[in-house]
């Protein structure tokens, strides 16, 4: 048990993670990401807590329709995508609402949230939507980190 009452992990004795994948820096043509995979990517550190796809006004609705069939719960936002995400990510870590917080981007505007998640104890998770999509800053901050074409580090 933490400062905050926090387990190590969930109630099934399984981390809880929370996903938050960066839309418009994930879903691009040139990483050909399958949200499946993503998921896939955070539930192998545990059971999910919550799995988030941050989009901008200008998603299509046949893309927020696709990741909600896919179990995403989908935020659109007018503002900066990378605003919302951070502050989702920082409240989860602070709040104690998942043990894992894993983010899928490429941009290193995460790595302060990141960093966050670790001063409160959480595992973290950098999932880069491919070798050429990888931050060596988020890898390098988060404690784990996976390239979805198949390169996974502790």
């Amino acid at each position: 048990m933490d400062l905050f009452g926090r387990g190590d992990d969930g109630d099934d004795g399984e981390p809880r993670v929370a996903l938050f994948v960066d839309g418009p820096n994930v879903l691009r043509g040139e990483f050909d990401v399958d949200l499946d995979d993503v998921r896939e990517a955070a539930a192998a550190a545990g059971r999910p807590a919550t799995t988030r796809l941050y989009l901008d006004e200008h998603a299509t609705p046949e893309l927020v329709q696709a990741a909600e069939a896919r179990g995403f719960e989908v935020v659109v936002t007018s503002g900066d995508v990378d605003v919302k995400l951070a502050v989702d990510l920082t409240r989860f870590a602070v709040e104690g609402r998942a043990d894992v917080v894993a983010v899928a981007s490429r941009d290193t505007d995460f790595k302060p949230a990141i960093e966050a998640a670790n001063a409160c104890g959480l595992r973290t998770l950098a999932i880069a939507p491919g070798e050429h999509g990888r931050s060596d800053a988020l890898r390098n901050a988060a404690g784990e980190s996976v390239t979805l074409d198949g390169d996974a580090d502790a």
